[in-house]
């Protein structure tokens, strides 16, 4: 379904939509729009699955008990070790 609107914008967004029509990048500006739209669509989507995962994996990490924490440190210095190794190879 389509639907008819009004839109308003800027000189440089206009400049910018009537370029890319004329180079052929869009048919329309109406499509050069929705395809704008689109990727806004696609961000949020991706924002909100990253943040439901990272939400998971700290609500997972605060289910670990204390006695398994490791300390930065010594998480650090083993990837330091391990990079070091594979600097060598």
């Amino acid at each position: 379904m389509t639907v008819k609107t009004t839109l308003s914008f800027t000189d440089r967004h206009h400049r910018f939509l009537t370029e890319k029509v004329g180079q052929g990048v869009f048919a329309s500006q109406s499509s050069a729009v929705a395809a704008a739209l689109e990727q806004m669509i696609r961000d949020e989507e991706e924002r909100d699955m990253a943040l439901g995962t990272l939400a998971g994996e700290v609500r997972s990490r605060l289910q670990t008990p204390r006695k398994d924490y490791v300390e930065g440190d010594d998480a650090f210095a083993a990837a330091r070790a391990q990079l070091q190794t594979s600097r060598k190879t």
